[in-house]
Order: C-alpha cells, then structure tokens, then sequence
C-alpha cells in the first residue's frame, strides 16, 4: 500500500516564507521591544522637559548624524544585493557586496566615535543632564548593535568566500541580514527622534 508524503510548506505557498531562522525573528523582535521601550521612556521625559531637551538637542551634529544614517542605507543596500546575488548563485558578488555593508558599518562606528570624542572631551557624560543620559546612552546601545551586526557580516563574508551560500542554502545570509535591516531601521527612528524633532 503506498502513502502520500504531505507536500512541503514551501510547496503549499511558494514564494511565501520568512527569510533566514525563525529564531533570529524572535531574537529581532525581543531587541526593538528593547528599544521601544527606550524610545518611550525618551519621549516621555521630553515631553516633561521640552526646554532642556531642544536646548541641547542643538548641539548635536545633524550633519554627523545625516552621514550616519546615508551610511547605514547604503550598508543595508549592499546586504540586499548580496542576498540577491546568493539567490543567482553568484557567490563572488556575495562576498563583494557583504564586504562593502561591513565598511559601511565601520564608516559609521567612525564617525560615532568622533561624536563621542567631541562630547567626552568636552566633558559630557551620562550625568550631565537628562538629554545627553539619553543621547548617551540610547545611541550607544545601538552602537554595540552595529558592532555585532559586523561581527555577524564578517562571519557571512568569510563563508561566503567558502561558497556556502547559494539559491538552495541561503538561510544563514538571510538570517544576518534581517539583523544588519534591524540595526538600520532603529537608526532611522534614533536618528530623527534624537537629532531632528523638535
């Protein structure tokens, strides 16, 4: 007597799944409720010091602040053709392109870590006054993100250059660019909330 295998998830909706782990989603989705949380608490203490907060909100760097998100854009745009590269088999331009996302990456600690310089050496700190508690430590915290989010491309770059990913196999790609996507959208909710909105 023959049995009928059940067809696979993949089969039933083709085209239709989730890229990379389902653990990564949740690991995602536990750090922006993080972040939320953050991001309220900010809001919250804004709208009870509104004075304070634009006061010294313009002593930031936009500009800094501008270059920052155009390098996290280009860096997730890199990811996506790499993720499209793999689904071409094209492992070269993988690599390439994974490669380029992690510059962007470091093109962004770069200029972070000159903000922070200008701050501290000016004797900025995290008890200096609310805003900059905020400012501190909201944008380090996503700063440690971006470092991981390197760690995790750096990882992919080197197995990449293996051929380890490709049109049949491409879920650890997936998994750390939705992570790289993540780090990218929080800067551009960081970045107008700290920065720009009076």
């Amino acid at each position: 007597m023959t049995t009928l295998a059940a067809p696979a998830p993949a089969t039933l909706h083709p085209g239709k799944r989730l890229p990379g782990d389902l653990a990564i989603w949740f690991f995602i989705m536990a750090e922006m409720l993080a972040f939320a949380v953050f991001f309220a608490s900010y809001a919250f203490a804004r709208a009870r010091n509104v004075e304070l907060f634009n006061l010294y909100q313009q002593t930031l760097d936009r500009n800094a602040g501008a270059l920052n998100t155009l390098l996290l854009i280009t860096g997730s745009w890199f990811v996506v053709l790499a993720v499209q590269a793999a689904h071409r088999d094209d492992s070269k331009a993988i690599s390439r392109n994974i490669g380029l996302g992690f510059l962007c990456g470091a093109g962004f600690l770069a200029v972070k870590i000159f903000e922070y310089g200008e701050k501290f050496g000016a004797g900025i700190s995290l008890s200096t006054n609310t805003f900059y508690m905020f400012y501190i430590s909201l944008t380090f915290f996503h700063f440690m993100h971006v470092i991981l989010g390197m760690v995790i491309l750096s990882v992919i770059w080197s197995q990449a250059r293996k051929g380890a990913y490709g049109s049949k196999d491409c879920n650890g790609l997936e998994s750390g660019a939705a992570y790289w996507h993540m780090v990218d959208l929080l800067w551009i909710i960081l970045f107008p909330l700290i920065y720009v909105m009076r």
